[in-house]
This record gives C-alpha cells, sequence and structure tokens, in this order.
C-alpha cells in the first residue's frame, strides 16, 4: 500500500527536478494520481507555493471552454462563479482568496504569487485564447516553467499556443465570436475571440516528448504514485513551432488534417 503523502514529500520532490525560489510555473494536474495526499489539493497548492517562495508564481489553467461555443453560441465567464473542468486542483487554487483569474471567455488561468498582474493582465486583449497577449506565452516570454503532476502532454495548453503561432490551418474558428466576461467586481466586459475550433483534427500531443527529452527540455521525476515532467516553456515553444512550420500536422492524429 502507498504510504500517505505529505505537503513535505510533494516539496522535497519538486525541489529535486529542480524547482527554484522565484520560479514561474504553469501547472497541469491530476490530484488522484499521487496516490493518498495529506490535506488533499490544499496541501498540493500549499506545496507549490513554498518551493516558489514568495518571489514566484503558480498558475493553473482554469479552461471554461467547450465544443458548442462559437457566434450562435458565445461563452459567457463569470470569473467568480464558472467552475473551470481542468480538475480538482486548479479549481480548488482559483477560488483562494489570493487567486487573481484571467479575463479570457474561454481559456482563463489562476495565479498566485509576485508576477500575477505581469502574466495575466492583459489576456482580455487576446483575440486568440493562447496569442502573445496569454499567460501561456507570456509564461515563456518571462523564463516560466511548465509542470506536469501526473498528467502527460495530452494537458499542455501551451501547443494550443504552438499552433497560433505557426498559423495551422485547422485550429481556429473561421469568424469571430463576441463574448462575455464579468469581472470580479460584476462588471461585464465584450470581448471579441476567434476560438479555438472543436471540430478540428484529433490531436497527438505526446508525440512530441521524445524529441523534447532528447534536447534535455523536459525532466522527469516521480512524488507517490505521480509521473512528474517539467519543461522549460520557452524552449518548448521554440522547438514546437518549428516543427510546425515544417510540417503543419505535426500534432495532429496520424498525422493528417
Amino acid at each position: 500500500m502507498t504510504a500517505i503523502l505529505t505537503r513535505k514529500d510533494i516539496v522535497k520532490g519538486l525541489r529535486a527536478l529542480p524547482i527554484n525560489p522565484g520560479d514561474i510555473l504553469l501547472v497541469h494536474s491530476s490530484l488522484k494520481s499521487f496516490g493518498r495526499v495529506e490535506g488533499g489539493a490544499d496541501a498540493v497548492i500549499d506545496a507549490l507555493l513554498e518551493t516558489v517562495g514568495a518571489e514566484g508564481t503558480v498558475m493553473v489553467p482554469t479552461i471554461t471552454g467547450r465544443r458548442e461555443h462559437g457566434p450562435l453560441s458565445p461563452p459567457v465567464l463569470d470569473l467568480i462563479h464558472t467552475p473551470c473542468w481542468t480538475g480538482i486542483i486548479p479549481e480548488t487554487f482559483r477560488k483562494r482568496p489570493e487567486a487573481v483569474r484571467s479575463m479570457s471567455p474561454t481559456h482563463s488561468v489562476a495565479a498566485i504569487g509576485a508576477r500575477v498582474h505581469q502574466l495575466l493582465d492583459e489576456h482580455i486583449l487576446s483575440y486568440t485564447p493562447c496569442d502573445e497577449h496569454s499567460p501561456y506565452q507570456k509564461n515563456a516570454a518571462l523564463g516560466g516553467k511548465i509542470l506536469f503532476l501526473g498528467v502527460d502532454q495530452k494537458c499542455n495548453t501551451t501547443l494550443h499556443a504552438c499552433e497560433e503561432i505557426a498559423a495551422v490551418p485547422y485550429h481556429l474558428q473561421k469568424e469571430d465570436t463576441k463574448c462575455l466576461v464579468i469581472d470580479a467586481a460584476g462588471k461585464r466586459h465584450i470581448v471579441i475571440n476567434r476560438l479555438h475550433s472543436w471540430e478540428g483534427p484529433e490531436r497527438n500531443f505526446p508525440i512530441i516528448e521524445d524529441g523534447l527529452i532528447r534536447l534535455g527540455i523536459l525532466k522527469k521525476t516521480q512524488i507517490g504514485d505521480a509521473i512528474i515532467s517539467l519543461l522549460d516553456a520557452a524552449r518548448t515553444i521554440d522547438y514546437v513551432v518549428g516543427r510546425l512550420r515544417a510540417d503543419s500536422s505535426l500534432l495532429c492524429q496520424n498525422n493528417t488534417f
């Protein structure tokens, strides 16, 4: 039977990767992957915040986008009340009083830490969900990392940013959508977005992993039952965008679209 993990166990494992004080982390996660965690999701969140310290920043994707969203069914995001579908850790994280959530109608991010506003404030300006104004690209621009807690590249939203940068032909809807975002004070904002297309090809994001390992961009460890992976965000984007520009179907299942 696997021992019960504590916050201290998780901190020790994260520091071994290494994750250092002052780091910026974008975290994709599965609580159940760890096995039994004393304190549950809050213990994992506390461990992440302790590891990066007061000068660091932790972000989690609090995505709400759905297949039906588009010009005829525009998304509405209430920053306080709209739950995310990215798991119990992000949903617990975004409800913390110190958390700030970005104003993207489909691909919001919640963050706690020293660089929250630098990472999140411009997301409302994004024309596409993961463009240069988004936390996904700002994470890379500021030297951040992408951390996977018991999940794999299938969850890597930054790869959608790569698809946007490389302007692959299958990724975005053809028409703009007039979206509504309600901020933490209850003010309503109209946001015009060209949303992701859910009708495009099935993705095969794990196809990039061998290349990332070979180049030393991806590091792995294990904490409890969970496989933990860490990526350098900027190097990941450079690598994947370069490959997409050579082959726009790289991330598509069966390499076709």
